[in-house]
């Protein structure tokens, strides 16, 4: 537990202070913390025989953070923010799928999936979070994001463990309950409709919208890990955060809510 805690907190101050002062120092801690990523589900997949382009994948994954990000600051005149992203990520596929060929054709298929799977829920999902930087009030954007999906995690666990009886997901995930699921829904949501309106200067029916699309796709997203884990015969992806498991399971949650985010301030709150 002091270790989990040591880790938290040096990360929440970190998070702080390049979201105040130093925003490209928080695109470099993204870039990281999605290599990181890939290589967990590199190293995960490879239980089951399937072995993906892990390097193109990393230095793609690095290629479509930043430059989405720098691409959404600078806004040039010659590429937009959209087409830097879908080129980064089209030159990550068709890399990941040359790197493989000299291998051969036994398992071409098998691992060029691989590739792919990872491609799409890390890096791309990830790469909303650098969208939301570059808007308008990107820091403000970016924390609403952020705490909503740590205040549903904060409050499923705290409402499972008090008051948690009726399980959600017995066959994926046995600890998740009915309960849980509420508590997460109040905390989220509270969160979304206090940062919406004294954050972001929006209605309160946006935080609505945030809080509850947010704390459902969260949830969805530990799931989504957990049947991943399931699957490949693992309990956390990695001990790479001491108390926390691997970098994925401290993203799970935020990499597809990310891209849900991302669309509803785009959509609703005006300069995104």
């Amino acid at each position: 537990m002091p270790a989990a805690i040591g880790v938290g907190v040096g990360l929440g101050a970190y998070l702080v202070v390049t979201l105040i002062w130093f925003k490209p120092g928080f695109v470099a801690l993204l870039a990281v913390a999605l290599a990181l990523g890939a290589n967990e589900m590199y190293q995960a997949l490879k239980r089951q025989g399937m072995t993906a382009a892990i390097i193109p994948i990393v230095v793609g994954t690095v290629a479509i953070a930043t430059g989405s990000y720098l691409a959404g600051v600078q806004q040039p005149v010659v590429f937009s923010t959209t087409s830097v992203l879908l080129a980064s990520l089209a030159l990550t596929v068709l890399a990941a799928m040359i790197w493989r060929m000299p291998k051969g054709a036994a398992g071409y298929v098998k691992d060029t999936a691989a590739s792919l799977m990872i491609i799409a829920y890390v890096p791309f999902l990830g790469s909303f979070a650098a969208l939301m930087l570059a808007g308008e009030n990107g820091s403000v954007r970016l924390v609403t994001f952020i705490v909503i999906v740590v205040m549903g995690d904060v409050g499923g666990y705290v409402a499972g463990v008090l008051f948690g009886r009726h399980p959600m997901a017995p066959t994926i995930s046995p600890k998740k309950s009915w309960e849980g699921l509420v508590g997460s829904v109040v905390l989220g949501t509270g969160s979304g409709l206090a940062l919406t309106v004294f954050g972001l200067g929006a209605p309160w029916w946006i935080g609505l919208i945030l809080g509850v699309l947010l704390v459902g796709v969260g949830v969805c997203g530990d799931l989504i890990e957990s049947l991943i884990k399931r699957d490949l015969g693992i309990k956390d992806m990695s001990s790479f955060l001491p108390g926390h498991g691997g970098v994925m399971d401290r993203l799970d949650s935020l990499l597809v809510a990310a891209p849900v985010a991302w669309l509803i301030m785009y959509l609703l709150v005006p300069g995104g």
